[in-house]
């Protein structure tokens, strides 16, 4: 049997990867943001890969490296699921992820990676709008 210790997740390094991921789904809690997408069949890297960011207003950095020791910890076990699967996530830190339970933390994101790893709906593209657009006057003559 695998444990979580078994499973390598990849890495986002580069500010290309943060930025594309950033421009997929969103996760929100109070204690952190989840960013991710879903990489195209095309590219080389497989699995899961993530990356952190804790801005400078959480706190000084011993607090800002404490909260992603706990993050990168509960992604690892949330995150065990969704190994394989070719998606990038950013996981933003939020204050409250520093006194947070940790079981609350692998809770959101296990929460947060199912919304962000869905797949899209068939048959739409992401510039179609929900709605049609609204005949005018002129159209229906």
């Amino acid at each position: 049997m695998r444990t979580r210790r078994d499973v390598a997740l990849g890495r986002l390094r580069k500010r290309p990867e943060f930025l594309a991921a950033a421009a997929g789904r969103r996760f929100h809690t109070e204690r952190l943001t989840l960013q991710g997408r879903r990489r195209p069949e095309t590219e080389a890297v497989s699995g899961l890969r993530v990356g952190f960011t804790i801005t400078k207003r959480v706190g000084h950095a011993t607090e800002r490296n404490r909260i992603r020791r706990r993050l990168r910890s509960a992604v690892a076990e949330a995150g065990f699921a969704f190994a394989a699967e070719p998606v990038d996530i950013v996981v933003v830190g939020r204050r409250d992820a520093l006194s947070a339970p940790y079981d609350i933390l692998i809770e959101d994101l296990s929460r947060g990676l199912k919304a962000v790893t869905r797949p899209k709906a068939p048959g739409r593209s992401p510039d179609q709008a929900t709605k049609p657009a609204p005949e005018t006057a002129r159209e229906r003559t």
